[in-house]
């Protein structure tokens, strides 16, 4: 029995880990790799193994970084069976058409810049195309409801448990046997942030010998979701008051959804304008949100108590829900509006057009209310730049820069070690979906079992 790392082992994106049991192959996860210019490269190369010997994959979540590359795994010979709860699976399709759709438009945008240059070099091809998008949806076989036990096959057994990340987001555990030995393997998956709103908190986990889990916050504490909260508002209406937009970058799948819940019980409890206008200009977030609404199972108390009252809880008075590219880009003539756009990262999406048109205002401000990977537009705007480049354009920073952290989907430090604290003190961690600081600091924490660090193809025997 051994496990390699292929991908989120020393970054926070692209997580990849294969696990090897009587000559089965279990691949956990298959994200895309996000961020820096040579981590777009890096989505090219090789797995570091065979597609095609893969036997199945199982899916924790929907977030690109966990599914994006899938389309590519099929495409270099991956037939195997693809397993997840029934609302990741609903989401991971839209996710990965939209991703095809970015390959193909930026794949044409440089092949556009190449042909008015001399030396044009080779054409640039998609990573994958919505071909391959669709065609690897047939490898999605069963869902899996949480807390059930599923038979891979023989000596393979896979449960899954609510990670509370995003909907339909799950921990993973494996418990394998092979000529006599017997492990149980547990994948943290993304774990989710307690007391916030949408879904319940993570399940607690079960026991394991090997314990694989992120780091994403292992070096920092978030701010309580109370104080976020009035930072929201309080910077909402200071900018709508100056006639500026605020810019909100954000994740199409629950960060979205969890921004329209608090905006809607800010109207309600009086704290912002009832006829605030709001624009959630990203399809794929309008789509993710009618995807939440057919998954209430996912739902906590507290959204379940909205919907029982007759309200939606995502609907709000001056919301306007933007699919086209038209009406996107006539938003550069809004004034005192909230703008919703992804990507959370700025990495790509309408946000950048937004941006564009609104960064250099002093009067507009940006509030970012989650991650932002070294790297990205996000981080560079947050870590104070004075210009920052988009579309080939210097741009002045001169609006308002917020960064709110009670809003984060990810488990903070003091969460990371209480999960921890309840596997029953396994044998080996290892510590992935971090950058290196991260999991540096969060090692340091942990008593009680071997640490381990591991780096990009990485393989340890279990």
């Amino acid at each position: 029995m051994h496990i390699s790392f292929h991908g989120a082992a020393g970054n926070v994106t692209g997580s990849c880990f294969l696990i090897e049991c009587r000559g089965k192959r279990v691949l956990i996860d298959c994200g895309l790799y996000q961020g820096k210019r040579e981590l777009e490269e890096d989505n090219r190369n090789d797995f570091g193994f065979d597609p095609a010997a893969i036997d199945y994959l199982l899916l924790t979540h929907a977030h690109l970084d966990h599914c994006g590359r899938i389309p590519l795994l099929s495409k270099w010979g991956f037939t195997g069976k693809i397993i997840t709860t029934a609302a990741t699976r609903e989401l991971a399709r839209l996710v990965m058409l939209d991703s095809a759709r970015i390959q193909e438009e930026e794949a044409r945008y440089r092949n556009y810049k190449a042909s008015k240059k001399k030396d044009r070099g080779e054409p640039v091809e998609p990573l994958y195309d919505t071909l391959d998008a669709l065609n690897c949806l047939d490898n999605f076989s069963g869902t899996v409801d949480f807390m059930t036990a599923h038979d891979l096959c023989p000596g393979i057994r896979a449960s899954f448990f609510n990670a509370g990340h995003i909907l339909g987001s799950a921990g993973i555990l494996l418990e394998l046997e092979d000529t006599g030995r017997r492990s149980r393997v547990l994948f943290s998956g993304d774990l989710g942030y307690d007391d916030r709103a949408l879904l319940p908190d993570p399940a607690p986990p079960p026991h394991a010998d090997t314990v694989i889990m992120e780091t994403t916050y292992g070096n920092r504490e978030h701010k309580r979701l109370d104080p976020s909260l009035d930072e929201l508002y309080q910077a909402i209406n200071t900018t709508v008051a100056r006639r500026g937009n605020v810019l909100i970058p954000s994740f199409a799948l629950e960060r979205a959804q969890e921004i329209l819940y608090y905006l809607r019980e800010g109207i309600e409890k009086g704290l912002l304008d009832r006829n605030l206008p709001v624009y959630l200009d990203s399809p794929m977030a309008i789509s993710a949100t009618q995807i939440f609404l057919r998954h209430r199972e996912c739902f906590d108390e507290e959204t379940w108590e909205v919907i029982s009252s007759g309200r939606d809880p995502f609907a709000l008075p001056g919301l306007h829900m933007v699919r086209d590219a038209a009406e996107s880009m006539a938003l550069k003539q809004a004034r005192g509006a909230v703008i919703i756009a992804g990507s959370g990262m700025c990495t790509g999406g309408r946000i950048r057009h937004h941006l564009r048109h609104n960064l250099w205002r002093p009067e507009s401000s940006v509030i970012f209310v989650g991650f932002a990977a070294n790297g990205t537009l996000a981080r560079r705007i947050i870590n104070g730049h004075d210009e920052v480049r988009i579309f080939q354009e210097e741009v002045e920073v001169n609006a308002e820069v917020y960064t709110i952290g009670g809003f984060s989907a990810h488990a903070d430090q003091r969460e990371l070690l209480n999960w921890h604290a309840r596997t029953g003190g396994p044998e080996q961690t290892f510590l992935v979906h971090g950058e290196e600081i991260a999991r540096q600091s969060f090692a340091a924490l942990l008593t009680n079992t071997e640490v381990h660090l591991p780096t990009l193809h990485q393989k340890f025997a279990l």
